[in-house]
C-alpha cells in the first residue's frame, strides 16, 4: 500500500508542527532576513495558507483549494523579488524546519527536491540584477 508524503509526515498535527517551525525560524533566524521582509509584520494568514497549501500539496486534504481556490504559485508571487537568494533562503529555512519538525530524514530527503523545484519556479528575477537595477530601468 503507498501512502502520501502527508502521511509520511504523519498528518495534519505534524504538517502544522512543520509550518510553525518554518515561520518561527523565518522571524527568528538572522539566516532568513531576505525572505522574512517578503511578508507581513503579522505571519498569521501565512501561516494559514502554507499550512493549507502543503496540506494538499503533500497529498492530504485539499484545503487551499477548498479556502482560496487554484493556488497559482507563481502568479501570486510575482509582486515580491524573488531571486536565487530568496529561494535558497526559503529552501534552507524549510529543511531545518522539517528537522525541528521531526520529520524523519528519508521522508524529508525525497521531499526536498520537490519543494526545491517549486521554490525555484517562484524565481521571478536573476540573481545578477537587483531591486535597485530593476527600479532604475
Amino acid at each position: 500500500m503507498t501512502t502520501t508524503f502527508y502521511e509520511d509526515i504523519g498528518g495534519e498535527q505534524a504538517v502544522q508542527q512543520l509550518v510553525d517551525c518554518f515561520y518561527d525560524l523565518m522571524d527568528s533566524n538572522p539566516a532568513y532576513a531576505d525572505i522574512r521582509t517578503l511578508h507581513a509584520s503579522n505571519l498569521r494568514v501565512s501561516r494559514a495558507k502554507q499550512f493549507a497549501f502543503l496540506s494538499g500539496w503533500l497529498g492530504g486534504p485539499p484545503l487551499y483549494h477548498e479556502r482560496y481556490g487554484n493556488p497559482m504559485l507563481r502568479a501570486r508571487h510575482l509582486p515580491f523579488s524573488i531571486g536565487e537568494r530568496e529561494r535558497d533562503q526559503w529552501i534552507a529555512c524549510m529543511r531545518e524546519a522539517m528537522d525541528c519538525a521531526g520529520v524523519v530524514p528519508a521522508v524529508r530527503d525525497e521531499i526536498m527536491p520537490l519543494l526545491y523545484r517549486v521554490a525555484d519556479f517562484m524565481r521571478n528575477r536573476d540573481s545578477a540584477i537587483t531591486m535597485q537595477t530593476a527600479v532604475a530601468e
